[in-house]
């Protein structure tokens, strides 16, 4: 391929990384791998058509495997709040009055969940209680919020 074939497709793909996808990352690689195969063209660097895409095939996979999640993890970090890895600590709501020691329904998070009143007061119908922890789907409840 000529070398302005390298940079019109190279052009294309960040122009399409940048319009149509949700900046994933991926078409910038390939995009900037195609520039540097057409820009070694343009150089003065003859290279059978092959050799072209090989140049371009390495590029492309050895910059998204090196660089693509680190770049994405620099421009897109994961917004603090939204990540909840567990139950610990929240609050539910409980369906059933739940006596000491004993088991009964809860809702958190809009699920239906299995409680266990690990406390020495009763947890009435409807009030809140903290999640102390959880096993499997059961979660270990305190009265109280």
């Amino acid at each position: 391929m000529p070398w302005w074939g390298w940079i019109a497709v190279g052009a294309l793909l960040l122009i399409a990384e940048l319009t149509f996808v949700d900046l994933e990352f991926y078409l910038v690689f390939l995009g900037l791998s195609a520039l540097i195969t057409g820009m070694l063209e343009l150089a003065g660097i003859p290279l059978p058509f092959w050799v072209q895409w090989l140049v371009f095939a390495t590029l492309a996979i050895g910059s998204l495997v090196i660089f693509r999640q680190r770049l994405y993890k620099l421009l897109r970090p994961a917004a603090e709040g939204d990540v909840q890895e567990g139950v610990d600590g929240a609050r539910a709501k409980a369906i059933d009055e739940i006596a000491p020691g004993a088991t009964g329904s809860v809702t958190l998070r809009g699920a239906t969940w299995t409680g266990i009143n690990r406390g020495s007061e009763t947890i009435s119908a409807g009030s809140f209680c903290r999640v102390d922890r959880s096993e499997g789907l059961t979660l270990d409840l305190q009265p109280g919020d």
